[in-house]
């Protein structure tokens, strides 16, 4: 699926063996993660050596896996950790490049910290931007060190949150397809939020003392599931009016004419991910879980992909299960349904049925019937996995209305050219549910 569409670029957030091995030999450039979690055992130098050996240095020869950058963590400042991680970030940053360095590597692997843009304290305009008071001093310790080393700055830019959590956010802002001045910044017009974030990005770092830094944008992106404003033809017009923007190299405002690297966030839905953030989180996906585009999508550049029909590609050789649902019984008790359908949503992705989402407009036996499909296919279609104390029976006539989407697993034992696109087919899913990929469109460093 990836050669199909002409992706040579793929950002990970951990280093999956199945994952890289099946990288191997593609060219691709690949950027591998540390995970938050692991930061405290790259505290010492012969620690951060040993992974590196053991997670960058073994995939690294003819025919091996093209590495580019390591990810240091995943936007450890995030004020939600209430600072956890800040103290642990600059010596793992450090003591992984120097490890990188010391090996013959640090030339052509380069160690990052994806950021996200809370990083940056509040301001108006652009050309207020700064580091947040709380973090400055490691932030300077951050970007002097890369600076040193010739490393770039990552920063995660969502215009979909701000405008899909605050009702009173300008929805022309958060697209690509107004030339509304929403932010005059001096002789600076901004018509979008993402050159607006950038830009107070560009601006913190010139006060920092390093105004011409390489930038990457490391996840950029929009939901289809899990709030009004996340739905495919949303998404649609986000990703594809970014990408035009981009692909001239135009740049923006305060780097005028200049490439912009970027990873589209993210390859396919993740139904085990963390929703805290929000429900939406499980719906970033371009693809579903199964490899179908979920909307068209044009990427800069010619040709587009294999077909060169300038839109995505969807999976090929994908084996489903047997075109099988687990619905509720016609004349199940309302009343008897609650406990079942808990259970079953515990065990299994549900936040379709939440306010705002595609299947919100069932009634209460459609809701059990969606909850208890994704059960049944969770569990791989079991025998007994669709009983539920006989509130539950299986059909071959598809129960999806209009948006509501049921599903149909993927079968396991035979995934055909989804295996060779991801290792596994067994390994894909686990993409679908940890998030291992994302997808982004070459653009050459800054």
């Amino acid at each position: 699926m990836l050669k199909d569409n002409n992706f040579n670029k793929v950002k990970l957030f951990d280093t999956d063996e199945n994952t890289l091995k099946a990288l191997a030999g593609t060219d691709m450039e690949v950027m591998v993660a540390i995970p938050n979690k692991d930061l405290a055992g790259l505290q010492d130098a012969d620690s951060a050596l040993t992974w590196v050996e053991d997670h960058v240095k073994r995939y690294i020869f003819d025919g091996g896996v093209n590495i580019k950058y390591v990810g240091v963590a995943n936007e450890p400042f995030l004020t939600s950790y209430n600072g956890t991680y800040v103290p642990l970030t600059f010596p793992a940053l450090q003591n992984v490049q120097v490890a990188l360095n010391k090996l013959d590597l640090g030339t052509k692997i380069k160690a990052t910290v994806p950021m996200n843009a809370d990083v940056l304290a509040e301001s108006d305009k652009p050309s207020q931007g700064s580091f947040r008071s709380d973090v400055s001093a490691q932030m300077l310790q951050i970007v002097s060190f890369l600076n040193q080393n010739g490393c770039p700055y990552t920063v995660n830019i969502y215009p979909f949150i701000s405008y899909a959590t605050n009702k009173d956010f300008p929805e022309n802002y958060a697209y690509f397809d107004s030339n509304i001045a929403q932010i005059t910044d001096g002789d600076k017009v901004y018509t979008n939020t993402f050159d607006a974030s950038y830009d107070t990005l560009v601006q913190a770092l010139a006060v920092a003392g390093f105004p011409n830094m390489p930038i990457i944008v490391g996840e950029i992106g929009w939901a289809t599931d899990g709030l009004p404003a996340a739905t495919p033809a949303n998404a649609q017009r986000f990703n594809q009016g970014f990408l035009n923007h981009v692909k001239d190299n135009k740049g923006t405002p305060l780097r005028p004419n200049t490439a912009i690297e970027y990873y589209l966030f993210g390859l396919l839905d993740e139904d085990n991910k963390d929703t805290a953030p929000g429900i939406f989180e499980r719906h970033w996906g371009i693809f579903t879980f199964d490899g179908n585009a979920k909307y068209p999508l044009t990427v800069p550049g010619s040709p587009t992909n294999a077909v060169g029909d300038g839109t995505l590609v969807n999976a090929t050789g994908v084996t489903h299960l047997p075109r099988r649902w687990c619905v509720a019984v016609a004349n199940a008790d309302p009343a008897k349904l609650a406990a079942p359908v808990n259970f079953a949503c515990t065990n299994a992705d549900c936040t379709q049925l939440t306010y705002g989402s595609s299947c919100n407009g069932l009634d209460s036996i459609g809701n059990a019937s969606f909850a208890f499909n994704q059960y049944f296919q969770v569990q791989n279609q079991a025998a007994g996995s669709c009983s539920f104390e006989g509130l539950a029976t299986t059909t071959t006539e598809d129960p999806s209305t209009g948006p509501c989407k049921f599903i149909v697993q993927i079968d396991p034992s035979a995934s055909g050219a989804f295996r060779r696109v991801a290792g596994s087919a067994r390994m894909m899913t686990a993409i679908s549910l940890a998030l291992s990929l994302l997808l982004l469109r070459a653009a050459p460093l800054l």
